[in-house]
């Protein structure tokens, strides 16, 4: 069992890089820059022998390629904390973005979305569709904790025939909150990487999400007009109308958003800086307006000792990787990726589209990390020599992540609905392979009507 001593020191690294970053950003002090990569490398030292199976092994390659490259290059010191320090933004979001899922818990909300989903799902159609869009807009704010939430109120009582459905639902929901949330990681790395505003992608992101709602339930229609078919439970069928959503919950949501929005608007300061200080202030006032501050405490208290001790095997990985991403972008591949496209006779942003996809999907169903090849693809190519539009970019690399998580036997997602559904993570997964090549299909045709 791990000493309370290493526990305390764990958190005292995570947390001093996040200080750090911060106050770099507040002061623009390069002197900072050795200072964080010092860090980072401290922090994957502590870290590292936490880690198990794949993770572990990815890890250590990563640190051991990046070292070799940079080695190879005879780079300078300060190429080397540079690269350490790519994804910090990446543990400074793990660190506040949770925050923003306290109030989402809120006794009231959580029973008020119960008699939700009771009174108005009644048809599996409406199950299914309402499982997904609830689970993407939960997850936009709660992450992953957003698969329990919806699980409980969806299995509130006995889903005949719509297990393998709704566990589908479930997955895709999550996978459409990652195209759009301002507080996940992909957006974070991305619109960083690419020097773009959120709410300039977000128009686009939202066309897609809503797509990926459509495409859903065609790929899955028939086997919903199977399930129509079971015999009917007894449910609440005497009640007309149904309850509606809660408004004090929907108002939190949207108000949360809003204020990212007007925030990156009004104040010159990074993505990451804004929700970090939305991330402090917002939850806590709401909370307070509601009066369940004992509700505020235990969140917060379970965010330090319970979450973020859980969250060390991704901000392990995920620093490792912006090192290897670094040291990639030091032999500058990104400048010999255009030539290379050239050799195939399709016009090189279609070749590119393409290969980006069948990257981030193919190396994500074995079991890598959406964040490696998007970590890698964002920093080493510049979108102008592949003829695409930074836009057309983020577009491209979110749709790539969010597509590839249902299909991913590593994703935390599948491994946690494994559980749930008390079945094999791949018999999980399988069933998104259909929806992922659909919306491989429709992301492409949607960059290049839509986007470019």
């Amino acid at each position: 069992m791990k000493s309370a001593v290493k526990a305390a020191m764990e958190r005292t690294i995570i947390f001093s890089i996040a200080a750090v970053y911060i106050v770099q950003q507040l002061t623009e002090l390069e002197m900072l820059t050795p200072v964080l990569g010092c860090l980072v490398f401290l922090a994957i030292a502590l870290l590292l022998p936490n880690l198990k199976g794949l993770t572990f092994w990815l890890t250590v390659s990563f640190i051991v390629s990046g070292t070799v490259l940079m080695l190879l290059q005879r780079v300078e010191a300060s190429v080397w904390f540079a690269s350490a320090g790519i994804n910090v933004t990446i543990v400074t979001l793990f660190l506040f973005a949770p925050l923003f899922g306290i109030p989402v818990r809120l006794p009231e909300y959580v029973e008020a979305l119960k008699r939700f989903y009771e009174e108005n799902f009644r048809s599996k159609a409406a199950l299914f569709i309402g499982t997904q869009f609830l689970t993407q807009i939960m997850g936009v704010f709660i992450n992953v904790g957003s698969i329990p939430v919806v699980y409980q109120m969806v299995f509130v009582k006995p889903q005949p025939g719509m297990s393998r459905l709704l566990a589908n639902a479930l997955n895709r929901g999550f996978a459409g909150a990652i195209l759009w949330s301002p507080y996940f990681a992909a957006m974070t790395l991305v619109t960083s990487a690419l020097d773009l505003p959120w709410s300039s992608v977000l128009p686009y992101l939202l066309g897609l999400a809503v797509l990926s709602l459509v495409i859903s339930l065609a790929v899955d229609f028939r086997e919903l007009q199977e399930a129509a078919t079971e015999p009917p439970q007894q449910e609440l069928a005497a009640k007309q109308g149904g309850a509606v959503f809660p408004i004090g919950l929907g108002l939190y949501l949207i108000t949360a958003i809003i204020a990212i929005f007007i925030l990156e608007r009004l104040v010159e300061l990074p993505m990451v800086m804004l929700i970090c200080m939305a991330a402090v202030l917002f939850p806590l006032f709401w909370c307070m307006t509601k009066g369940a501050m004992s509700v505020y405490r235990h969140g917060l208290m379970n965010h330090v000792t319970v979450t973020l001790p859980a969250l060390q095997k991704e901000i392990t990985l995920f620093l490792a990787a912006g090192f290897f991403s670094g040291s990639i972008g030091a032999t500058r591949f990104g400048s010999s990726v255009p030539a290379m496209l050239e050799q195939i006779p399709l016009s090189v942003s279609l070749t590119f589209s393409l290969f980006t996809v069948a990257l981030i999907a193919g190396t994500s169903l074995i079991g890598l990390h959406p964040i490696v090849p998007v970590t890698i693809l964002a920093g080493g190519i510049d979108p102008a020599s592949v003829q695409i539009s930074s836009m057309y970019f983020a577009v491209l690399l979110l749709g790539s992540w969010s597509l590839s998580n249902p299909i991913s036997p590593a994703s935390a997602v599948n491994n946690l609905l494994a559980g749930l559904f008390k079945k094999p993570v791949f018999e999980v997964a399988v069933p998104n392979y259909k929806f992922a090549g659909c919306m491989a299909i429709v992301l492409i045709i949607y960059l290049m009507i839509v986007v470019s």
